[in-house]
Order: C-alpha cells, then structure tokens, then sequence
C-alpha cells in the first residue's frame, strides 16, 4: 500500500486517531501526514473530523489460506532421483491470495477462511492483515492443522508437480457461514472459491441467488470445480483455466472454438460471465454481449505461481471500481503480467496506478 492507503487503513480502524498517532505508525512527520491528510479531503476521501471516510466498494473473499512452500528445481526435474531445490515459504491459498492483492491495490477487503489455532495459522492471518485485509471474520480451529501447498517448480518456473494437505476446510459448515452472514451481505462482491465442501458451496450459490449478491467463484482446481453444483444459477463470474473449463463443461477443448463452445455449455448453467484463463493464449470472455479471446502482455516469465489468482484480483479492482467486463479483464491480465515476474505469489509491485499504466503502454 502507498502512504494514503494506509491512512485510511489506520482511520478505518479508529476514525478518531490523532495526526501525530499516524505519523508515529507511518513512521514519517506530522506535518507530512496534515498534508496527505489534506490531500485526500479534497479529493473527497475523507469528508472531515472525526475522519469521515467515503463509503467504498468492498469485497468478501471465502476459502483457502495456507502456507505455500515452492521447491524450485536447479536442473530439469528428474522422476526417482534426488533433485537439488532451492526451497522458499510464504502464504497462500487461492481466496487469500486474492484478498492480499486487493488490499494492496487499495480495495476495501475482508477474508473468511478458516485455519489452525497454531504458529502457521497465526502467521498466516498476520500477514495478510498487514496488507489491509480484514481477517476478523476467519475462524481459529483448535483440533485442526493449518491448510498447506508444496509446488515443484521446474528449472524454467513451470510447475512440475504440487502437493496439499486442505482437509480443514472440510470442517466449514453451512451453520458456520450462516454466522457471517450479516458481514457477507454487507459486501458489494463476493469472491468464492472451491476449497470449502460441496454443501458449503451450494449454500452460498443459492443464497446469493436469492438475496441478489454478486458473486465470483474461482473453482482453484480440475477436482475441486467437480464440486460445483449444477445449476450454477445466481454466480456472475466463474473463473476457470482450462482445465477446470473442461471439466465445468464436460468437453475436450483444443482450439479457441472449443473454448467458445465450453463457455456456452457453462453458461447454460446459470453462470452470467464465464473467463477462462488459457495461460500463454490469454483469456476468454464469453458473456450475453461479448464472447472474446485477449491476448496477454508480453513479460519474462520468472514463475507462474500466483498468476491466475493476481488476475482474478485485477478483474475486480477494476469491477469494484466500475469498469466495463473487458477493461477489468484487461487489468487482471496486468496484474498477472506484473506477477509472473516476480518468484512470489503475491507481487509487492502491485499498485492501481500500475495497472493501468501498464494497460496504456501495452494498448494495441
């Protein structure tokens, strides 16, 4: 975050803190936070004392948090032999992931997931709270073990093989989210992912149906978008690679006009918007007014890790902030572009400025 966002993180959680208390947060002079303060009163952010925020847009993320361990191979991988590795840890999970980037780009973001009550778990939570994401609404489970994913990359980044051990999501009840709910319809969108168990997600599908809550999934994996329901009626988006399309389509899919069918299949479903992320060939929008391949911006890729789930936040900055399908489209594919650069799952880069700067130097 740049120094406004944390101002207003720092007002949110006590609209009555003191300049001087900010500037001893911020870590700069008074003086310097009365003139950003200042600055974002006349922009409208703050309407006045005590700090009277604008409402925002904001977003409730549900599903996975982890602590993600990639072993990134020193040669090609070779099967039944030692590997040398260079091994790195960091948090993750797919609804994490994408909470973290959307409170680095400065949306207003909470994440309802549920971890151990141990060092990982509270790692974990701290993390992603110190990216200006409310982590209030998560549970601590005392007989449970913090979620984790181990992913092999091989020598040029690519993901070789990935290991997860996820089974305390399967201790989330519908009771549980019921819980939340008051905090849940409070959102403008809510990001969902396949994590949680089957019931779980039918009840949240139904009931944002019902209530008229916007809703995005990603379906995180080929297996786990097997946990879908059928009618898919009430979600907005739905997100899948290509993979994941086949399977929510029940299709093989080898060309772009394969894509374009598997859309229309998944549509038939319920879904409003079906993107599906195809790696080097970009993403496809398909919906009642488009039906669209764009390509991705040209990067050196570092590691893949996280790409999808930095595109998947892109596109909401961008719809939380009212742009059109294609244009959010096109900010979630800078924020993957500016991921796959980096060997982290979350890139520290990501600001909105640098979203759409990155979108008008690489308009074509």
């Amino acid at each position: 975050m740049d120094k406004e966002q944390k101002i207003l993180h720092y007002i949110r959680l006590n609209p009555f803190i003191s300049q001087q208390d900010l500037a001893n947060k911020m870590g700069i002079s008074r003086s310097a936070v009365a003139g950003y303060i200042a600055t974002m009163m006349k922009q409208g952010q703050i309407k006045g004392r005590a700090y009277v925020l604008k409402e925002e847009a904001s977003i409730t993320c549900l599903g996975g948090a982890n602590l993600d361990r990639k072993a990134r191979s020193k040669q090609h991988v070779k099967l039944h032999s030692s590997n040398p590795v260079s091994i790195s840890s960091s948090c993750g999970g797919v609804a994490r992931n994408i909470a973290e980037n959307l409170g680095r780009l400065g949306c207003v973001t909470s994440l309802i997931t549920s971890v151990g009550n141990d060092k990982e778990g509270e790692w974990v939570l701290a993390e992603t709270k110190q990216h200006g994401v409310d982590v209030s609404q998560s549970w601590m489970l005392s007989a449970e073990q913090t979620g984790t994913y181990t992913a092999l990359l091989d020598v040029d980044g690519e993901m070789f093989v990935s290991l997860a051990n996820m089974d305390i999501y399967e201790k989330v009840t519908t009771e549980m989210i019921a819980e939340k709910w008051t905090h849940i319809v409070a959102s403008d969108i809510v990001l969902l992912d396949t994590n949680l168990p089957e019931e779980v997600l039918a009840y949240m599908i139904t009931r944002c149906h019902d209530e008229n809550i916007t809703l995005y999934i990603d379906p995180v994996s080929s297996a786990k978008a097997m946990k879908l329901p059928d009618s898919l009626k009430g979600v907005t988006s739905i997100l899948p690679n290509q993979e994941e399309a086949e399977i929510l389509s029940g299709m093989k899919i080898n060309n772009v006009e394969d894509v374009k069918t598997a859309c229309q299949l998944i549509r038939k479903r319920g879904v409003l918007h079906v993107i599906v992320t195809m790696g080097e060939q970009g993403i496809f929008v398909s919906s009642a007014e488009h039906e669209v391949l764009l390509p991705p911006y040209p990067v050196d890729v570092v590691d893949v890790t996280g790409a999808g789930d930095a595109f998947a936040s892109g596109l909401l900055h961008g719809v939380l902030h009212g742009e059109e399908i294609l244009d959010a489209c096109r900010l979630g594919l800078a924020a993957s572009a500016l991921t796959l650069v980096t060997e982290q799952s979350v890139s520290p880069e990501l600001q909105p400025e640098k979203l759409y700067q990155f979108v008008k130097e690489n308009a074509q």
